[in-house]
């Protein structure tokens, strides 16, 4: 009992003689350092398959990507919703194995394998325990070079996407997404986000086959590796077994549309009965590759990403006129899209609309303050390494630059871009891409009660939600 008395009286006298600490006051914290990659090695396959491998033995587990030069930018232009289509079959059965064969094999593996599709590319995703690295490549080889498309499966697939669709046009949010993208794009393939009900129904499995034979090929293709992958020889030997008897083919180049050139416009969404108004705001922007992507993602992050943003500070914290208000850049292949997103009451639209563009008008009219730009900084680069910390984040992040033509360098200099971004480019960058007096608006809500606050701020096309 004594020591224990003894203890704790040696604790609380040092506890009095420590430094006290300003808790008012954030810690300072080091740099953060730049992200070095692992030891990367890239080849290809004589039929033009592109192989990247990284060695990661801190567990015994391998991640695959397996990408094409695919995606809702090759889908014709009465079929958007082709690409989603075959990429949400492709486990639904091929020429040597139906789709329950397909799920009992993954579960005796322990396996991970899933399909998606983006706009610039189709994506193959699978893990699993590093000793069963052959086995799930051969599931990877199989369904995206033999996936059979079964009539019975597209079928039900066509029936679950009708009602999808209907819950996904019942939100005022798809609403106001779908109408922004087609106000910055035009009639570039950008422009659609979800598909018609007509589109999907109009698919059959020809169509499915045409686009795999087509676009899922070697040619195009690249598998990302990333794990506890044995000696480099013995990959590759595993690689080559599984995909270097693919014939050499090489997809169709995506048709070459102009984007449109920024400009101003106004819609609003006719939705009777709309409990709120949805507000959105946008302007095509930049790919990675561009020298103003580093600033605009700076910019935009301090314009709305998160909460200590500028926008979830004044319209929700401030003034509350809202539970949610953020900004974001989005980086695609051939641009990127800006936009301001919002969902207010009816009767504080006006002054939301006049904080939301007061936000935007500020970032390319005032430098940031040097305190401001130091935390978005590290926020960004914080949240980039966490990113790559495990297998899955930098397998992810390897295939998505190689489908948008980036070099792997992107990665270790980021850090350092961002560091590096200085107020007035923030400033030049927000002028160009984050003004809304170029800008197109998406104001989606009940029009017999909002059209006349709508209307002040410039014409506006009115049309009804579908």
């Amino acid at each position: 009992m004594r020591r224990r008395s003894a203890t704790i009286l040696t604790l609380a006298l040092a506890a009095c003689s420590s430094p006290k600490i300003d808790l008012t006051k954030a810690p300072d914290t080091p740099p953060l350092q730049p992200y070095k990659l692992p030891a990367i090695h890239e080849t290809k396959l004589a039929n033009g398959m592109a192989v990247t491998l990284v060695e990661d033995k801190r567990f015994p587990l391998v991640t695959a990507r397996l990408g094409f030069r695919a995606g809702s930018r090759f889908d014709p232009a009465a079929q958007y919703g082709l690409s989603e289509t075959v990429a949400s079959l492709l486990k639904e059965g091929t020429a040597t194995r139906s789709a329950r064969q397909i799920a009992e094999e993954l579960a005796q593996i322990g396996a991970d394998l899933s399909a998606s599709a983006g706009a610039d590319s189709l994506m193959v995703s699978g893990n699993s325990l590093s000793e069963h690295a052959a086995r799930l490549l051969d599931l990877v080889a199989d369904v995206a070079r033999n996936a059979s498309f079964p009539q019975d499966e597209l079928d039900l697939r066509k029936q679950n996407r009708m009602q999808e669709l209907q819950l996904e046009r019942s939100q005022s949010e798809t609403l106001a997404d779908e109408q922004l993208h087609k106000a910055v794009f035009g009639a570039h393939p950008y422009a659609k986000t979800i598909p018609s009900p007509a589109a999907i129904q109009s698919i059959k499995r020809a169509d499915l086959v045409t686009y795999r034979d087509k676009l899922l090929v070697a040619g195009g293709a690249v598998l990302v590796l990333v794990g506890d992958i044995g000696t480099r020889e013995k990959a590759m030997e595993l690689i080559q077994s599984k995909f270097g008897s693919w014939p050499a083919t090489q997809p169709p180049a995506a048709a070459e549309i102009p984007l449109p050139a920024a400009a101003k416009s106004l819609t609003l969404i006719d939705r009777p009965g709309s409990a709120q108004v949805d507000v959105q705001v946008g302007h095509i922007g930049v790919n990675r590759m561009a020298p103003e992507y580093f600033p605009l993602l700076v910019g935009s992050t301090i314009l709305g990403g998160g909460a200590s943003s500028r926008m979830f500070i004044n319209i929700r914290e401030k003034q509350g006129f809202a539970y949610h208000a953020s900004s974001h850049h989005a980086p695609m292949k051939e641009t990127g899209l800006f936009s301001a997103v919002t969902q207010v009451r009816e009767e504080v639209l006006e002054p939301a609309i006049q904080a939301v563009q007061a936000e935007m008008t500020k970032m390319g009219k005032e430098p940031v303050a040097a305190d401001e730009l130091s935390d978005v900084k590290n926020y960004l680069n914080g949240n980039f390494v966490m990113s790559l910390a495990n297998q899955s984040g930098l397998a992810n992040q390897l295939a998505a630059l190689k489908m948008n033509g980036v070099s792997n360098e992107y990665l270790e200099k980021y850090v350092t871009s961002v560091r590096a971004t200085e107020a007035a480019a923030v400033q030049a960058a927000a002028a160009n891409y984050i003004d809304p007096q170029k800008s197109a608006m998406v104001v989606v809500g009940d029009a017999s009660k909002i059209r006349k606050v709508v209307e002040k701020f410039g014409p506006v096309k009115v049309e009804k939600a579908n």
